[in-house]
């Protein structure tokens, strides 16, 4: 009897290398919050997995964020609909210019597992009301520590931002991904492996 073994080949990556900086925050900010513009609010929904893909590749795609993206629509939606994963959105009016995600699987240790402006809205002086209140509204919830990871690929300024805002580095961890190329990300060439 002969026993056949099919070998798929593997989709074709990019590999990049990053410096990965896991961070945390042990007490609630001290002092009054910043308060967001007239018009700005933070919404918190359930997206679809169509609507988070927009979502993360309006914030993402200029820094590499594909982990998400790579997963597959079941996947996607398994996240999206565990009661302990909370997405929100920063608005004006009506209109989405960010969003956020908590993992709170663990609830005394909140992961603020993803943060960021769509491009339009980038150095426009909201970043700091919005991660402050997007912090404040974490530790509502009562945790007793706040994390968030940013690494080389993510805007300069992100390691910077999130330590004026209160977060401390825990530990740095050099990674090598397989990016996946059919996500059409555009790797720039300091972070080729």
């Amino acid at each position: 009897m002969t026993t056949e073994i099919t070998i798929r080949p593997l989709e074709p990556t990019t590999r990049m290398k990053v410096c990965v900086t896991f961070m945390q925050m042990a007490a609630p900010p001290k002092g009054p919050a910043l308060p967001l513009p007239d018009g700005w609010s933070l919404k918190l929904i359930k997206p679809s997995v169509t609507y988070y893909r927009y979502l993360q590749d309006q914030v993402g795609r200029a820094y590499c964020w594909w982990m998400r993206q790579a997963s597959t629509d079941a996947v996607l939606s398994g996240i999206l609909n565990n009661p302990a994963v909370q997405i929100g959105l920063l608005m004006q009016d009506e209109t989405p210019y960010g969003f956020f995600e908590f993992d709170m699987t663990v609830p005394q240790d909140i992961n603020l597992s993803y943060f960021g402006l769509f491009p339009e809205a980038v150095g426009k002086g909201i970043g700091r009301a919005f991660l402050d209140a997007v912090v404040r509204l974490a530790w509502s919830y009562g945790p007793s520590t706040l994390r968030v990871n940013t690494c080389t690929a993510d805007h300069p300024r992100a390691l910077p931002f999130y330590q004026q805002a209160g977060f401390v580095t825990v530990k740095e961890v050099e990674e090598v991904w397989d990016v996946p190329q059919r996500l059409g990300l555009s790797i720039p060439e300091r972070f080729l492996a």
